[in-house]
């Protein structure tokens, strides 16, 4: 029970953190690109690829608290549905080069942070 609270509780805070940032993103860049979808897209991945691979070593990080991080705090964060909803409005509306861009830079981008995510915690971690 106490794992199931940890990962609900981590979970909003995730999803706050989630829509903070898109405020944030909006007021910052303006509203004609889902830069907050993208901003939380990859630092999701980044962090789950370091929580992952400092969870390699068991007495850094329990199998509570990734579970917490992972499942709970970046799941409620990152936004694949979100960014799926947005990139084919971007096409509907005939933006083709925004939503082009979305798809490209999150789908690479995203792939990249997960990579140097898992460099970073193994430089540091192990």
């Amino acid at each position: 029970m106490t794992r199931i609270l940890l990962v609900g509780l981590a979970g909003s805070l995730g999803t706050v953190t989630r829509y903070l940032v898109g405020l944030a993103a909006s007021r910052a860049f303006g509203e004609s690109f889902p830069y907050g979808t993208l901003i939380v897209n990859l630092l999701g991945c980044f962090l789950i690829a370091a929580v992952a691979e400092a969870a390699l070593t068991p007495t850094l990080i329990s199998p509570t608290l990734r579970l917490a991080l992972t499942t709970g705090f970046l799941g409620g964060l990152t936004t694949y549905s979100s960014f799926n909803l947005e990139t084919t409005r971007l096409f509907q509306d005939r933006a083709w080069a925004a939503g082009l861009v979305n798809l490209l830079v999150t789908a690479t981008g995203c792939f990249l942070a997960g990579l140097l995510g898992a460099a970073t915690a193994r430089r540091f971690v192990h």
